[in-house]
């Protein structure tokens, strides 16, 4: 026998099934939403695996192409490794999951989402985080939930609560938030430029319809939750934190951490570990805890330091910027390029502009996205932050770093009709000490403007931080942290925007939540913040965009035809369009609309490859003048090519105004020749004259 709840969610029926399946997985939720179906299972590990100092949780989204009727693309007809949104969702769910596990459990989690069938009127991802929490609740595993999370969108002006796909993708905002019973914990967000208070209002409808959702949730815990194990805490023991706070006094600790310099700091605290390591040399039950010991005491220094006397391990005022500095063409002979360096955080984007037909093509769940005409990439070498790895390629950070930055710049891009290009950056990290992901906003929206895209607006981003205290009134909001302040501080409240409005958020927190005052005071302090930087910085560097692209980059011309005529320009097997290509050098797109691109790097070139398609596609009317080439010489008259595959006969008697032997007497072959139309003949071909041209 299992389990089923149901509950009214946004017009539809959310309905639960517990103890059906998935019966050896700690917690398992059978999720139902309309015809949406996702199996979400937690399961943790008996006992943590030897020297694990972090907590190894793991979140799984896995897309599979059955759950929409269709087949995986490529050869081996197998889904492999997650798409980018199936690695953003699983992020969005990690996100307001963590820091409700115990601060000092160490078992492995993996936290998993099978997503089974897909009804286009209720998004799988939304039905995996409202099942991620009920299955991780109702488990054994510890753990201080439920959570709950709502998605709004904007669609017409209005506000739509859990919107269906499309009107997702189409809408003014894709906004996502979690909350527990209390409070907001978690925030993810795209749009087109919204003002601040009416995002609020959109948190916190989000938030409203979670708190009714959590007490649904908690039902079912209270019908079918189990006891939560009981587990080897990894705590620092009292001991040891005594013994450190000994050999290295208060005053000692708050010298070696409270500098501008990330390198010295980090030397100054591996001295103290050293010494403490030393002091403690027979206490071999203590020695491997030091590391974990000093990161308290570092953290706990901090903290005091910031919340009690206002001061930040730098120097600055709470709501002080970072030095700031901008310049745009450091790269030679790339399509645009920018670098952006806030602090220690320094980041080169590049930009690359390439015809549409260029633009990534999608293989998803969601049948209205296939191909991505911007892209933006994030790369995070070892290097950028002085230590030394191998590069296996993007995680799952630098994704999702990648992702946010995109999402930050794509309400201001123009459209294909004004700028045909697809368009690509690249963010590369040289140096890092907080929150890179908002420099690579500022540095790629310079870097698109240096490379001639005609942005609407001018966008930057900045994150703010938190360190709060014992009670919700006792907090101090951080305007622009750097590394120590992200790793020890509660939040990273990351916001881009233009003048206008807010285009993205992310919001990640390590504590049980957020006050509306917090985050009020946030969404305030980054529009001041971002407003400031691009006054004071980025329109130094560039104030607008370049009215053409440069001369590196390939040009583009666009045209519409006749979609009937797409046959005639493209002809038989490719043979028109290949001869196009091949006479002029151009890369030559056709859409199904009739639109045309046609993209090189020669003007001229580019507008005969323009006039022959223009030719191709004309009806010819009696009068009309045209260039051609002589392709065939018969008897009776020569054959005239005006574009490839189109051609017309110039009788013997309308070459010359006087009587001629034979063809070859005036012309040759590959002669260039100026003709007047006459109309079709009895057999329906195209006749000219080049003797009736006005002029001869």
């Amino acid at each position: 026998m299992y389990k089923t709840y149901e509950y009214e969610l946004a017009g539809r029926t959310l309905k639960v099934d517990i103890g059906r399946v998935g019966k050896q997985a700690n917690g398992c939720a059978f999720m139902h939403y309309g015809e949406t179906t996702v199996l979400c299972t937690a399961t943790a590990s008996k006992k943590p695996r030897d020297g694990i100092d972090f907590f190894p949780c793991s979140v799984e989204y896995e897309e599979k192409f059955y759950s929409v009727g269709k087949m995986p693309g490529g050869f081996n007809k197998r889904e492999g490794k997650p798409s980018e949104n199936a690695i953003l969702t699983s992020r969005v769910i990690d996100r307001p999951m963590r820091p409700l596990f115990p601060k000092d459990y160490r078992n492995d989690v993996t936290l998993n989402n099978l997503v089974l069938s897909v009804d286009p009127e209720c998004r799988p991802e939304l039905v995996a985080m409202i099942g991620t929490s009920i299955a991780t609740t109702i488990s054994d595993i510890p753990f201080d939930g439920p959570c709950a999370m709502t998605q709004i969108g904007i669609v017409d002006g209005e506000f739509v609560v859990n919107p269906s796909q499309e009107q997702w993708d189409r809408g003014d905002l894709k906004l996502t938030v979690a909350s527990t019973g209390q409070k907001v914990i978690m925030i993810e967000a795209g749009a087109n430029e919204i003002p601040e208070d009416k995002m609020l209002e959109a948190i916190y409808m989000a938030h409203d319809v979670n708190l009714k959702l959590i007490e649904f949730i908690n039902g079912i815990v209270a019908e079918c939750g189990r006891e939560k194990h009981t587990y080897e805490s990894a705590a620092v023991p009292e001991e040891l934190m005594n013994e450190v706070m000994r050999i290295v006094p208060q005053d000692e600790m708050e010298k070696a951490v409270f500098t501008d310099d990330k390198q010295q700091r980090e030397n100054n605290v591996a001295e103290l570990t050293e010494r403490i390591n030393e002091a403690l040399a027979d206490r071999e039950d203590l020695l491997p805890l030091v590391g974990d010991a000093v990161y308290q005491y570092e953290k706990k220094t901090v903290r005091k330091m910031i919340l009690k006397d206002h001061k930040r391990p730098d120097g600055r005022q709470i709501e002080e910027i970072r030095p700031l500095a901008a310049e745009v063409d450091i790269i030679p002979r790339v399509h645009g390029s920018a670098m952006f360096t806030r602090g220690q955080t320094q980041i080169c984007d590049i930009c690359t502009l390439a015809p549409l037909s260029e633009a990534q093509r999608v293989e998803g769940l969601d049948p209205n996205v296939t191909k991505k005409r911007y892209l933006h990439q994030y790369n995070f070498p070892s290097y950028s932050v002085g230590e030394t790895k191998v590069s296996r390629g993007p995680g799952r950070r630098e994704i999702g770093h990648g992702a946010l930055a995109e999402r930050a710049l794509l309400p201001v891009l123009p459209s294909e009709e004004e700028f045909p290009y697809s368009i690509r950056c690249v963010s590369e990290t040289f140096e890092s000490n907080g929150s890179t992901s908002m420099a690579s906003t500022c540095a790629s929206c310079m870097s698109l403007m240096a490379a001639g895209v005609p942005l609407k607006s001018m966008v930057a981003g900045i994150s703010c931080g938190l360190v709060t205290g014992d009670t919700d009134d006792d907090y101090v909001v951080l305007t622009d942290i750097q590394g120590l302040e992200d790793f020890f501080g509660d939040m990273d409240f990351k916001v881009t925007g233009t003048t206008k409005g807010i285009t993205a958020i992310q919001m990640d927190i390590k504590i049980h939540g957020l006050t509306r005052p917090i985050v009020e005071e946030a969404i305030r302090r980054t529009r001041e913040a971002r407003l400031f930087i691009m006054d004071n910085c980025m329109k130094k560097a560039i104030e607008e965009p370049r009215k053409e692209v440069g001369k590196y980059a390939p040009k583009i011309i666009s045209m519409s035809i006749d979609p009937e005529k797409i046959g005639e320009v493209v002809g038989q097997r490719g043979k028109t369009i290949n001869e196009i290509i091949s006479r002029t050098g151009c890369q030559i797109d056709i859409e199904d609309d009739g639109s045309v691109s046609i993209c090189g790097m020669d003007a001229d070139q580019m507008a005969s490859a323009k006039n022959m398609i223009e030719t191709i596609v004309t009806e010819f009317t009696e009068g009309q003048i045209l260039n051609g080439r002589v392709v065939s010489i018969k008897e009776f008259g020569a054959f005239i090519e005006f574009a490839p595959g189109k051609e017309g006969l110039v009788h013997i008697s309308r070459i010359a105004k006087k009587r001629i032997g034979k063809v070859e007497d005036v012309l040759n072959l590959g002669d260039e020749v100026t003709v007047v139309c006459l109309g079709k003949d009895r057999m329906g071909r195209l006749s000219f004259s080049m003797k009736d041209v006005p002029g001869n």
